[in-house]
């Protein structure tokens, strides 16, 4: 099992289901896990997560509010040593019947977010530092319903590896994940009749990202790592 022993992890979208799943899994294998999200927790912290850093009230679609965000992680925990940008949204709509604007809100959500968080994070990680975004296969094939919600996710990819190529030569590296349907309550709700075996476990994510968080990752940057299950 990779060791994440000593290392001071930033999960944004931290009070999420994905987020706190994953931070679970961090905290597990011996991350300091700090949450970053705009409003509250929305469960007790119970172990391993009790012992947390938690900052709340935070906008990641405004670049200040983000860096006010990491800053207050670095006072509170005296660094940064990795990133993991949870937060987006989902959003089906076809474009004949859909909004133009939700093309805008898609890229603020999963784009803009992850951007202003990891420019917010650069000058804290060192040698060694790790930035692993949340993508999704639809990143690579459009479903009907699915045009805004997949560009921005291929924006987020191209994201990934132009920062990727701006970091490689300091130590740090740039991964995204790329999931299919995520076996979360919410998406249960949203699809009662799928056969939920078959998703992705939040669990079986973060376990993937632990990875790419570790000193066993260093030779990977720039990759988009498809985890579908069995969809």
């Amino acid at each position: 099992m990779n060791s994440l022993e000593g290392r001071i992890v930033a999960v944004t979208g931290g009070f999420g289901s994905l987020g706190l799943a994953t931070a679970r899994v961090l905290a597990g294998r011996g991350a300091r896990v700090a949450l970053i999200g705009h409003g509250a927790a929305s469960e007790a912290l119970a172990a391993p997560l009790d012992q947390a850093c938690v900052v709340t009230g935070i906008d990641l679609t405004d670049a200040k509010s983000a860096q006010k965000g990491i800053d207050e992680i670095v006072r509170q925990t005296g660094g940064l040593h990795a990133l993991v940008n949870v937060a987006g949204a989902f959003n089906w709509e076809t474009i004949a019947a859909g909004s133009v604007d939700t093309w805008q809100t898609m890229f603020d959500v999963n784009v803009k977010t992850a951007l202003n968080a990891s420019k917010a994070a650069l000058s804290s990680l060192g040698e060694g530092g790790r930035i692993v975004n949340i993508g999704a296969l639809a990143a690579l094939k459009a479903g009907m319903g699915m045009g805004a919600y997949a560009a921005s996710k291929s924006a987020l990819l191209r994201l990934t590896e132009a920062l990727a190529e701006e970091l490689k030569d300091k130590g740090v590296t740039v991964n995204a994940v790329l999931p299919s349907i995520i076996d979360t309550a919410p998406n249960r709700r949203d699809m009662p009749d799928a056969d939920f075996s078959r998703w992705v476990k939040p669990e079986e994510l973060g376990a993937v990202i632990a990875f790419l968080l570790s000193p066993e990752a260093q030779c990977i940057t720039g990759a988009a790592i498809p985890v579908s299950g069995r969809v």
